[in-house]
């Protein structure tokens, strides 16, 4: 079994050949990844994130690297629509639940024009590798196979991958390894455990 810093290396190096960008081998489909890794090494897929950011990509690899926290892109988006402070004062009121839906709602999840999928067409470029992050932090309010099911559908030029503190299977979603999300089968595991 590979350490996570092993997966992660092993990640970048897909990431830096040209027919990984292009999807080259996979029928010309667009790529969609899940790296999946044990929600015990969250702050070390961070960190390499984060050092992957600060990597000039597209000077030394020919990409940008586009990183999307779904948690911190959910706060942005209600801030935009000015609802963050009803929103607490409706949690106290209905409680978690219901503001949860109230989120669904107000940022079109399940929905063709679903706020976050726009936001992520919009400010991606062409030439791009996209990484979603945040899933453990927006669970429950955000699911990751809707994220993913909706952006699969309008976005088709550059790679996205999924990092997930849990397992995926090729076929379903188990958040922090336990709990079964709904099946999803569009999208390739990136690096083998």
């Amino acid at each position: 079994m590979k350490t996570i810093e092993e997966r992660l290396d092993l990640l970048e190096n897909k990431m830096r050949q040209e027919n990984f960008r292009s999807n080259t081998g996979l029928g010309n489909e667009v790529g969609y990844y899940v790296f999946d890794y044990d929600p015990a090494d969250e702050l070390k897929v961070r960190e390499r994130i984060r050092e992957l950011q600060e990597t000039n990509t597209m000077l030394k690899f020919g990409y940008q690297l586009i990183v999307y926290d779904l948690y911190e892109l959910i706060l942005k988006l209600l801030q935009d629509e000015d609802v963050l402070d009803d929103l607490k004062d409706l949690e106290e009121e209905e409680g978690t639940d219901y503001v949860f839906a109230s989120i669904s709602d107000i940022l079109k999840f399940d929905e063709s024009d679903s706020l976050i999928v726009n936001y992520i067409v919009d400010n991606t470029p062409d030439d791009a590798v996209v990484f979603l992050t945040g899933v453990g932090k927006c669970y429950p309010i955000l699911r990751s196979h809707k994220i993913l099911n909706n952006l699969h559908q309008v976005m088709d030029h550059c790679p996205v991958i999924l990092f997930y503190p849990g397992k995926y299977t090729g076929s379903s979603l188990h958040i922090f390894g336990e709990m079964k999300e709904d099946n999803y089968y569009r999208a390739f595991p990136i690096v083998e455990r």
